[in-house]
């Protein structure tokens, strides 16, 4: 078999498996809000089920998610057109604020978001890890024992394995607080889950192959920390008032 082709299989075989995990990731974020309001009984504030909320959310998490993806490659030397999770978060979190400030919302409504967002990250970049090269989302090369060969002989940092790890030690963290319950977390939940997110992803851009845009510093490293501000900000202007409670369960 010519070695063309073997490539373009492989490039075929890691694309399949990339669909099939972020599938599998939206399935399993899914499935987590759905434990939390069915089966532990935790009530949310309604405005993050109304259908014009979330066409803003999808949109404007659509948007920047090829938005910043693309931007990156561009920023590192690869034309093409990409897509970013940090990207998806960040668009969203701008289109939501802007659609609550248009319509007058002063109630925080991300808190069901936590625990599906901790999951579906994690399960997706094991998605990403499966690629391999043609998803460019694979580290710098690296002597460590753990280190991976995604198809062109050089051992690279397996950073995708790395975020998985972290947003799903994130997530049984958010599960422990679910269970007891933990009610600053719960509440808080999906700031937590933002700032953890942003400060992870800070470290791990330092073994990406990224273009840099200040100093050492990558696109997404700045909207790492961007993330992270905002979430630092959300938390310690987090209102008193309990925002989720859970049902009483006879």
């Amino acid at each position: 078999m010519p070695a063309a082709f073997r490539v373009t299989i492989g490039v075929m075989d890691g694309a399949a498996l990339h669909v099939i995990f972020d599938i599998a990731a939206w399935l399993a974020a899914g499935i987590a809000g759905l434990w939390l309001s069915r089966i532990r009984g935790l009530t949310f504030p309604s405005q993050s089920t109304e259908l014009r909320y979330l066409a803003v959310l999808v949109f404007s998490a659509g948007l920047g998610a090829y938005l910043f993806g693309t931007l990156n490659l561009w920023l590192s030397g690869v034309p093409g057109i990409a897509r970013s999770v940090e990207g998806a978060l960040a668009g969203g979190i701008v289109g939501i604020e802007l659609y609550k400030w248009r319509n007058g919302i002063a109630l925080r409504t991300g808190a069901r978001f936590a625990l599906p967002l901790a999951i579906g990250i994690a399960v997706g970049r094991i998605g990403c890890f499966l690629a391999g090269l043609g998803d460019f989302t694979y580290g710098t090369p690296t002597a460590w024992p753990w280190g991976h060969d995604f198809g062109d002989g050089i051992m690279r940092h397996p950073v995708q394995l790395y975020e998985s790890a972290a947003m799903g030690a994130f997530a049984m963290f958010y599960l422990v607080a679910a269970i007891r319950p933990i009610r600053f977390v719960i509440q808080n939940g999906f700031y937590l889950a933002l700032g953890f997110y942003g400060l992870q992803r800070f470290i791990w851009e330092f073994f990406k192959p990224y273009g840099a845009v200040f100093g050492a510093l990558t696109l997404f490293h700045l909207l790492s920390l961007a993330i992270l501000i905002y979430a630092v900000v959300m938390l310690a202007t987090a209102p008193l008032a309990k925002v989720v409670h859970e049902r009483a369960i006879a």
